[in-house]
């Protein structure tokens, strides 16, 4: 396994800490005074989701985790279990919907994801950068609404609220961040 300085590493990444497997969540350099430079990284271990915290001298060397992305679509849902369809091999997978987290409610089927496996392991799964999705209920436009003016709430198809400029109307279909769940703009 190639090993990084600790000032190389970004949030997102999978480091082997202390023989475990870990996601990086956040990263801080900080240089206190004058001590030496550290960073600070928040990360969860992946075997049972429990965060950690752990100072690194900014010259200490960390252990990243290689890992192989495919490309997959999603089938379907089975009780507790997502199925996927690898989109060379034709081969299925089935992953716990765990693996999603909140990120569930942007699955659907056909989507195209990314699932990232460490030694033939799932590790996580990368959804589209948007989703177009349709809105179901908001207040009714305001005369005279321009983008300029304050959002309001919107309920979409997957449950989820987002707020939306005061021009959108029920029935239109909008595209969704999913990373951070904002609108970004109307569908036609």
């Amino acid at each position: 396994m190639p090993f990084i300085n600790a000032t190389q590493v970004r949030a997102g990444m999978i480091i082997n800490f202390e023989g475990e497997l870990c996601r990086v969540t956040s990263v801080e350099h900080q240089t206190p005074g004058n001590l030496p430079a550290r960073v600070v990284t928040k990360m969860k271990r992946l075997k049972d989701g429990i965060n950690r915290e752990n100072r690194f001298g900014s010259s200490d060397k960390i252990d990243k985790v290689s890992l192989e992305q495919h490309q997959m679509e999603f089938l379907y849902e089975d009780g507790d279990m997502l199925v996927f369809m690898n989109q060379e091999t034709y081969e299925q997978i089935e992953l716990a919907k765990e693996i999603l987290g909140d990120d569930l409610v942007f699955l659907h089927p056909n989507m195209q994801v990314e699932v990232e496996f460490h030694e033939g392991t799932p590790l996580s799964v990368a959804l589209p950068p948007s989703v177009v999705l349709e809105i179901l209920d908001t207040e009714p436009v305001m005369k005279n609404a321009n983008a300029t003016g304050s959002y309001k709430p919107a309920k979409l198809e997957n449950g989820i609220t987002v707020n939306v400029p005061p021009y959108i109307e029920s029935g239109e279909k909008i595209r969704v961040n999913t990373t951070d769940r904002t609108y970004m703009e109307r569908v036609k």
